[in-house]
């Protein structure tokens, strides 16, 4: 049974989501059922946090206009949070992709049967396994599952397709190392949500094994910019606008078109597609490109959750330190992982 995102009138007037305090629900052909434990109005401790975080967000990255600047300031902010903790990791060559591979450290090797392939975010052009270590640590122990988190090749210095080549390499290392798809996870932040897609849309073309979900957080899923959010949401998003998308773009696909369905997923065929979650900041101007998504994933015949997080940034899973939200959410996504592996933990 497929999950749906908002009716019909709200979806047309996605401008209005950010000053939308009640709780978002998941419509199926049944009846409706709450999306996500834990979404619902944004208290005023949320609204703080989030505050301080935009705060030190801008603080980094003033004065950060290029690629390579602000590939630095991503990493100097990340170096400010905590590590992980209480995980295992082992460097690992995912036939010529480098990554790590992570799990709960209760146990003395990895888990063998349930597995994560995390692909961080940071515009195709920032980010690393150090920036998202934290995140997917704590997947690790959420979902009790093993996580490989990877280093794909990054622009300017490599062009599309290099990420979704690596991540496509990567994921196909697992199911050549022992890992059966039905215990695969493909999850993403931002520019890896497109990577995550994009990639299983691939493995889809090329008739190979598919893995048991997707998972994208705020995903760039149209690299043509045309969502009705990248204006309606500018001012109420702080960290990312439609000029720094359309930067993006240009350096990423130089002249193919954005609305190449195997770079922007927004245009691509999605029947077949696995079960899908997708988790977007009610205020980010990437709102309309997780809607439009759903939307058309949906209709497709994909199995689809959608989470509208009341005032959330770009990213903000990145922050448990920072902001009670990204526990919460972090939660979701490995209960969804847990009910989509074919192995559940004991």
């Amino acid at each position: 049974m497929n999950g749906g995102i908002l009716p019909a009138g709200i979806r047309r007037a996605s401008k209005r989501l950010g000053c939308l305090s009640f709780v978002l629900v998941a419509l199926t052909p049944m009846g409706s059922a709450a999306v996500g434990q834990g979404i619902g109005p944004q208290s005023q401790a949320s609204r703080q946090q989030v505050e301080k975080l935009v705060g030190l967000w801008k603080g980094h990255f003033a004065g950060a206009d290029s690629l390579q600047q602000r590939r630095t300031a991503f990493r100097t902010l990340m170096e400010t949070m905590p590590g992980p903790t209480r995980i295992q990791v082992r460097q690992v060559d995912a036939d010529g992709v480098d990554a790590e591979l992570m799990w709960p450290a209760r146990l003395h090797h990895p888990i063998g049967q349930r597995v994560i392939l995390y692909i961080h975010g940071g515009g195709f052009s920032s980010g690393s396994i150090r920036t998202h270590s934290l995140l997917a640590g704590s997947l690790a122990k959420a979902a009790s599952s093993d996580i490989l988190l990877i280093d794909y090749r990054l622009m300017p210095e490599y062009a599309y397709p290099a990420q979704i080549n690596d991540a496509l390499t990567a994921y196909r290392w697992l199911l050549d190392n022992g890992y059966r798809s039905e215990n695969v996870i493909v999850a993403g932040d931002g520019a890896g949500g497109n990577i995550a897609i994009e990639t299983v849309l691939r493995q889809m073309q090329a008739a190979k094994p598919l893995p048991a979900a997707v998972i994208a957080l705020s995903p760039i899923t149209d690299l043509a910019a045309t969502g009705g959010s990248m204006t309606s949401n500018a001012g109420s998003d702080p960290l990312v606008g439609k000029d720094w998308i359309e930067t993006l773009r240009q350096t990423y696909l130089r002249t193919r078109s954005p609305t190449d369905p195997q770079a922007s997923p927004l245009y691509a065929d999605m029947t077949g597609f696995p079960p899908l979650l997708l988790q977007v900041g009610s205020g980010e101007v990437l709102l309309d490109d997780t809607l439009r998504l759903a939307d058309k994933a949906r209709q497709a015949g994909v199995d689809v959750t959608t989470e509208v997080w009341p005032g959330m940034p770009h990213q903000w899973q990145l922050f448990p330190s920072l902001l009670d939200d990204a526990d919460r959410s972090s939660q979701n996504i490995a209960e969804f992982a847990i009910r989509h592996f074919a192995d559940k933990p004991e």
